[in-house]
């Protein structure tokens, strides 16, 4: 059986749009996870921060982040930050993209078709 990718977002973000369309084009199987309706566990993304920084993870430029109020914002460290994203999963750059030797955030055609070129192609998942 071939491996498949999970991609963690918001349904509603274009950006995540854009991500599972070309997920479907490239026949890479892969399955929804959605923040907003089933959360996001602490340790996955202790381990998402672990591997890429939180720096990468955090999503400053999103209205969710800028409505803190500005001691909430400032003087940031990895814990703080991973609260904020477990509290406010928007925060969380979107889309994430998970699989066996894969993490990306982010969408970029270029950086799909590198990272799963090793994925079997099959159908996609809805």
């Amino acid at each position: 059986m071939a491996a498949s990718v999970t991609i963690y977002g918001i349904s509603n973000c274009d950006t995540m749009r854009k991500a599972r369309i070309w997920l479907g084009e490239h026949k890479v199987a892969f399955t929804f996870h959605d923040y907003r309706r089933d959360g996001v566990d602490r340790s996955r993304l202790e381990g998402w921060v672990a591997r890429l920084g939180w720096e990468k993870l955090l999503n400053r430029s999103g209205t969710t982040f800028r409505k803190l109020v500005p001691e909430l914002r400032e003087g940031l460290d990895a814990e703080r930050a991973i609260a904020l994203m477990l509290e406010h999963p928007a925060m969380i750059r979107r889309p994430v993209l998970e699989g066996p030797g894969l993490l990306l955030v982010g969408f970029r055609p270029e950086d799909y078709a590198s990272g799963l070129s090793g994925f079997s192609a099959q159908d996609p998942a809805p």
